[in-house]
């Protein structure tokens, strides 16, 4: 079997709300998405998704991938997708770095691998938990009442886990996690995500305030230095995000000790091949995690259930899915949909879902 055409299709996918980080720092609106099609000499066709949370959010933006993909494709032309370390190489190869670019492809094999397998992807790389994974929201409001309004829409859709937006003004995070804390129901999982909102003296003075809560930190600091000068001076599980991109970040982390959390967005570190092996140096130090898709449709959210399924379930919190977030639905209903706040599993082999290319548009680059 070998890889005969690649296909990119550009889309944009309007949030339902607007959205915040960083408390109101950064704002977006619209996710720009770019699917991969993925076609054999065998007839199956793959599919893959990448949608970087916006373009100032993480060095990752859309163009970056459709640009980095024409860059990859004479390498990956030929190939067997199947062979997903042999795709891999090639494509580290080609174009050193900008991982974000070759997620898509590498998700778009590993569903060919499982057609061909006639396995789920989890299935195929030796998982499948059919626990349901909840659901985690993401609650990028500024203020009190905004959060909760948030969380209660998140509630009546069912979701029992959230990752509630701090960072950027310690006498509002302060508040704002003491009153989600008041109101944080039986077996709600929640997260408080600062995306490197805060200085270093900044994440000290919110953690004393709040250690008497035990309530989880994710990215408290800029860098893996920052967050590695204040462990050791708070009693907060510390999760790590945009921090953990590459292996040998995930090593420094575990090795030394920084985080209890593990948040791997598949987009950001590569997609599903790479982010098999921080999973496995999480299992090995007793490191939690939660899986996330950067952003995107079902089919980035589908990815992202496969390798949450991959872990055991006392290991993972919770999968951060976008679906819920968007106007705009690509696949006609199909695939992994939110369940009383849960995703389950699909059964069908592969990724479990493709778009409707109707949907999509004419490919702004044909490869071949």
């Amino acid at each position: 079997m070998k890889i005969k055409r690649i296909s990119v299709y550009h889309v944009d996918l309007p949030l339902e709300h607007p959205y915040w980080l960083s408390g109101g720092r950064l704002k977006f609106e619209v996710l720009d998405a770019t699917l991969v099609k993925v076609e054999t000499d065998s007839g199956l066709v793959g599919w893959g998704e990448g949608t970087p949370w916006g373009h100032t959010y993480v060095p990752a933006h859309g163009p970056g991938i459709r640009a980095g993909i024409e860059t990859m494709a004479p390498l990956i032309i030929g190939l067997d997708p199947r062979h997903v370390l042999d795709v891999e190489r090639a494509m580290d190869l080609a174009l050193p770095g900008h991982l974000y670019a070759k997620s898509p492809i590498d998700m778009a094999c590993w569903d060919i691998a499982g057609q061909a397998a006639g396995l789920p992807i989890a299935d195929l790389m030796g998982g499948g938990s059919r626990t349901p994974r909840p659901i985690a929201s993401s609650v990028g409001a500024k203020t009190i009442d905004e959060t909760r309004a948030v969380m209660d829409r998140y509630r009546q859709r069912g979701y029992i886990a959230h990752s509630v937006k701090i960072g950027g003004d310690v006498t509002r995070d302060i508040a704002r996690i003491r009153d989600v804390e008041d109101i944080r129901r039986d077996g709600e999982i929640i997260l408080y995500d600062v995306n490197r909102g805060w200085t270093r003296q900044q994440a000290l003075r919110v953690m004393s305030a709040t250690e008497d809560l035990n309530v989880m930190l994710e990215q408290p600091c800029e860098t893996l230095d920052d967050i590695a000068a204040i462990s050791g001076k708070h009693a907060s599980p510390v999760s790590v995000d945009e921090t953990l991109v590459t292996l040998q970040d995930a090593a420094r982390i575990a090795r030394d000790g920084l985080a209890e959390i593990f948040g791997i967005k598949l987009n950001r570190v590569g997609g599903l091949t790479k982010a098999a092996r921080m999973r496995d140096i999480a299992l090995a130090h007793g490191i939690d995690m939660f899986v996330m898709a950067t952003g995107g449709s079902v089919l980035a959210d589908a990815e992202a259930l496969q390798l949450a399924a991959t872990i055991p379930d006392a290991n993972c919190h919770a999968v951060w899915a976008c679906q819920d977030m968007l106007t705009v639905d690509i696949a006609g209903g199909r695939g992994p949909r939110n369940i009383d706040g849960h995703l389950h599993l699909p059964e069908a082999p592969g990724l479990g879902v493709h778009p409707d290319e109707n949907a999509l548009g004419d490919p702004v680059g044909v490869y071949s």
